[in-house]
C-alpha cells in the first residue's frame, strides 16, 4: 500500500498553507468565536474556490470527488491553521446528499462545492459529544427553555433540539434523525464551547426529509475529524518547539533539557505513528480503518495539547495567546463525531469478527 503523498498532492497542500498563512487565520478564528463570521465566510470563499468542499462533491454535481485522500490533506492544512466553520459538516452533508434523490442532490450539492451554501449537520446521538464539555455537537439536551422558531424569534418553553456546530452561520442546516436526514427549519442562539470557534446551535428538529442516514457519511466525518486533529497536533508541536527553543533558563534554552526533549518526542511520535493511519483510511475507507485513525489522530492531537500546555507554562493559560485556539480544538475534536471509546470499540469489533 502506498501511503506516500505524490508531487500534486504536495503542492496542493503547500498552496493551502500560503493561502491560510496570508489570511491570519488566527483572527479570523476570534472574530467567529465572537459571532463575527464576516471574515471566516471570506476564507470559506477563497477555500471554496481550491476545491476544497468540491473533493466530497461528485463530478456529476459540479465537484471534484469524491476524492477521501485529497480531501484528507487539505483538513491537515486547516486543521495546522485553525480555520473555523463547520468544516467536517460540509463534507458530511456533501456525502450525505451524494446518496439522495438525483433532483435534491442537484438542488443543493453544486452550493456546498462552490462554497455558496455552509453546511452543518447534527449528528446522530451516540456520534455527539455532551455539550456540558462543550466538544462539539449532536445531542439532543432534555432541558427546556428559550428556543427560536424558524426566522429566529424567541419560542419560550419549547425543548431543545439537537446541537450542530455553527448553525446559525450555516446556510443548510440537516438534523441526523431515526428516520432520515432532514433539512432544520431553524434554530436557536448559539452557545459558547470549549473552542469559542465552535460555536454550538440548537436545531429545530423535523422540516424536509433530504436523505437516508449513511454509514459513509460517518466515515468520511470522522476521516475529515482526524485529518483536522492531526494538523492541529502538528502546528502544537510546532510552536511548543518555537517556545522552548527561544526561553531560556540558567543561561540556556528550555528545549536543551532532556526532560523536555522526551515529552516532545513522544509527541511527534505519536502523530507520525497516527499519520499513515489516517492516509490509509483515507484509502480504503472502511469504518474500522477510519475509526482506528481518528482515535489515534484525535489521542495524538490531545496529549500534543497537553505536552504544549504544560511546556508554554502560564502562557499557555492565557486565553489571549493564539496557542489557546489550538489548545481548544485539540480537546474538541478528540469527541467530535465519536468518542475515542466509540472509535476503539469499532475496531475491536471488527477484529473479532474477522477472527
Amino acid at each position: 500500500m502506498r501511503l506516500l503523498l505524490d508531487a500534486e498532492q504536495r503542492a496542493f497542500a503547500a498552496s493551502l498553507d500560503a493561502l491560510l498563512t496570508a489570511a491570519d487565520t488566527p483572527a479570523v478564528a476570534r472574530a467567529w468565536g465572537r459571532g463575527e463570521p464576516a471574515a471566516g465566510r471570506a476564507l470559506w470563499v477563497r477555500l471554496a474556490e481550491a476545491g476544497v468542499f468540491a473533493l466530497a462533491v461528485p463530478e456529476a454535481y459540479e465537484g471534484f470527488g469524491p476524492r477521501p485522500v485529497d480531501l484528507a490533506v487539505a483538513f491537515v492544512e486547516l486543521g495546522r491553521h485553525a480555520v473555523p466553520g463547520p468544516l467536517v459538516e460540509t463534507v458530511t452533508a456533501a456525502v450525505l446528499l451524494a446518496g439522495s434523490d438525483p433532483r435534491t442532490a442537484e438542488r443543493l450539492l453544486p452550493g456546498l462545492a462552490s462554497g455558496k451554501t455552509p453546511a452543518t449537520v447534527a449528528p446522530p446521538g451516540p456520534a455527539g459529544p455532551s455539550p456540558a464539555r462543550g466538544t462539539g455537537a449532536g445531542v439532543r439536551s432534555p432541558a427546556v427553555g428559550p428556543r427560536r422558531r424558524p426566522g429566529g424569534t424567541d419560542a419560550p418553553g419549547l425543548p431543545e433540539g439537537p446541537l450542530a456546530l455553527d448553525g446559525d452561520a450555516a446556510a443548510l442546516r440537516l438534523t441526523w434523525e431515526p428516520d432520515g436526514v432532514r433539512r432544520s427549519p431553524g434554530h436557536g442562539a448559539a452557545r459558547p464551547s470549549l473552542d469559542p470557534a465552535r460555536r454550538l446551535t440548537p436545531l429545530v428538529p423535523g422540516g424536509e426529509l433530504l436523505a437516508a442516514p449513511s454509514p459513509a457519511a460517518l466515515a468520511w466525518a470522522r476521516l475529515a475529524t482526524a485529518a483536522q486533529a492531526l494538523g492541529v497536533g502538528l502546528a502544537l508541536l510546532d510552536r511548543t518547539v518555537g517556545h522552548v527553543g527561544r526561553r531560556h533558563q540558567f543561561g540556556v534554552p528550555v528545549g536543551s533539557f532532556q526532560a523536555v526533549k522526551h515529552r516532545l518526542a513522544d509527541a511527534k511520535i505519536a502523530l507520525e505513528f497516527a499519520r499513515p493511519l489516517l492516509f490509509g483510511a483515507a484509502l480504503t475507507l472502511r469504518p474500522a480503518d477510519v475509526a482506528a485513525a481518528k482515535a489515534a489522530a484525535c489521542e495524538a492531537a490531545y496529549a500534543t495539547a497537553r505536552t504544549a500546555l504544560h511546556l508554554h507554562g502560564a502562557l499557555g493559560y492565557t486565553a489571549e495567546y493564539d496557542l489557546s485556539l489550538w489548545l481548544g480544538k485539540a480537546r474538541a475534536l478528540r469527541t467530535a463525531w465519536g468518542s475515542p471509546q466509540e472509535c476503539r470499540a469499532l475496531v475491536v469489533s471488527a477484529r473479532d469478527r474477522r477472527w
